[in-house]
């Protein structure tokens, strides 16, 4: 039997929603979009996902390319998920999204309630904070 990941739909929205479907997934790329991250980054940033379902909706973005998997031969091994130019390739779309989303909260009295949706070059690295 084929697998369904890889039967994506002829339609290209019914597709391009397939492939970032999936409650964290949109997150996750917003967060890599400031870099590379390690799983466990991730999960501190979005602490309500488990690492089951995060490990699983990033094995799905890697087989549909938008998300890249780097294993680095450290003792302890070491993995880093980076968005693929594919991947980057969605940005605008997300910041569309974000656009939207503040225009329907706008028109439900409802922008107290949105969070900053910041995207772009003067994004900080989240792990670089650490550092600093």
């Amino acid at each position: 039997m084929t697998d369904p990941i890889k039967r994506l739909p002829s339609l290209p929205a019914e597709r391009a929603l397939k492939v970032i479907a999936g409650r964290w997934k949109p997150i996750v790329l917003y967060h890599l979009y400031g870099g590379p991250l390690r799983l466990s980054e991730l999960q501190r940033l979005m602490p309500a996902a488990s690492q089951k379902v995060l490990i699983q909706q990033l094995r799905e973005m890697e087989e549909h390319g938008i998300v890249r998997r780097e294993v680095f031969a450290d003792v302890p091994v070491r993995v880093e998920y980076s968005a693929t130019p594919l991947g980057v390739s969605f940005q605008p779309v997300l910041l569309a999204l974000c656009e939207w989303g503040r225009h329907h909260a706008a028109e439900l009295d409802e922008l107290d309630r949105l969070s900053e949706c910041a995207m772009g070059p003067t994004w900080a690295k989240p792990h670089d904070e650490a550092a600093e």
